[in-house]
């Protein structure tokens, strides 16, 4: 049997940018905040880390930044997919390389893949890593979906450990649960579907709801894991509109605004990203403040 990763509830986390580049500063705040709060792991430079718009350096500074920050604290895993394969590897042998515990791996965007190219490029990836490999299927962002068929091919790699499952499809998600058996670990890849991918097996979700509730995120995971269903269940629904507002606008645009209303961040993204539209931030700033979120 595999190692697991991570049980529980990973963040997605926002990389904390302003015009000159990287805030480390409020990263390292940031990430700290998250390990204080309860959080099972963290996902530097992923979609909500703007990965696709940070410079190759800047994307290299980030992971090895956040290893050494967190310290072994909680598991790292490096977003390290690309839509050109031999940068993927180049990025996935880089951030093996720093000491990150895993990667994730997207989906090839804009070029896209059959499923026959996705096989043959997931594994070069995971045959170059020294890290476990978490796939990341996001058919609505990619244009390209991993069906079940292929993460049965993958999930017999021995370094392809998880899915990160963003097809939002809950009857693809069970034949995936059912063809893979415990050579795959599932996680939520949506916030509005944790609850339903537990009560299929799943391990968790790798979160953007966890960037502004990371203690509650995680105890939703645990409390399903532990037996106590109908708490998890009250929170999945408690936090409903909150998820909702998180992406009533194209993920991070949301999260930023509401990270930079928390004093964690400036409400800065890069083009094609714009700032959230003044409508959509009342609402989402009033759903905060009726959860008890510290606006600053």
């Amino acid at each position: 049997m595999k190692k697991t990763v991570f049980t529980g509830a990973a963040t997605a986390l926002i990389t904390p940018l302003n015009e000159k580049g990287i805030d480390f500063v409020k990263f390292e705040e940031l990430i700290n905040w998250q390990i204080k709060e309860g959080i099972d792991a963290l996902v530097i430079c992923g979609t909500t880390g703007e990965g696709s718009t940070l410079s190759d350096a800047e994307h290299k500074e980030a992971i090895e930044f956040a290893v050494k920050c967190i310290d072994g604290r909680v598991p790292v895993i490096a977003g390290t997919g690309s839509n050109d394969t031999s940068y993927a590897i180049e990025l996935t042998k880089f951030a093996c390389q720093v000491g990150v515990d895993a990667v994730l791996v997207v989906t090839p965007y804009y070029n896209k893949a059959t499923q026959k190219g996705l096989i043959e490029t997931f594994t070069k990836i995971a045959d170059a890593s020294t890290k476990p490999v978490i796939l990341y299927s996001v058919p609505s962002r990619t244009g390209v979906n991993i069906t079940p068929a292929t993460c049965a091919v993958l999930a017999e790699h021995p370094n392809i450990v998880g899915i990160k499952e963003a097809s939002g499809n809950i009857s693809q998600i069970a034949e995936i649960a059912a063809v893979v058996g415990d050579k795959m670990d599932i996680y939520s890849g949506n916030d509005d579907q944790v609850v339903p991918i537990l009560s299929l097996g799943g391990k968790g979700v790798i979160s953007v709801l966890s960037n502004v509730l990371p203690k509650e995120t995680s105890r939703m995971c645990h409390e399903f894991l532990n037996g106590n269903v109908a708490e998890s269940r009250a929170l999945q629904l408690k936090f409903l509109d909150m998820i909702n507002a998180l992406f009533c606008e194209v993920n991070p645009i949301p999260v930023k605004a509401a990270m930079s209303a928390m004093g964690f961040c400036e409400n800065y993204l890069r083009l094609p990203l714009t700032v959230m539209e003044k409508q959509n931030e009342d609402k989402m700033f009033d759903i905060m403040k009726s959860l008890g979120i510290d606006i600053k």
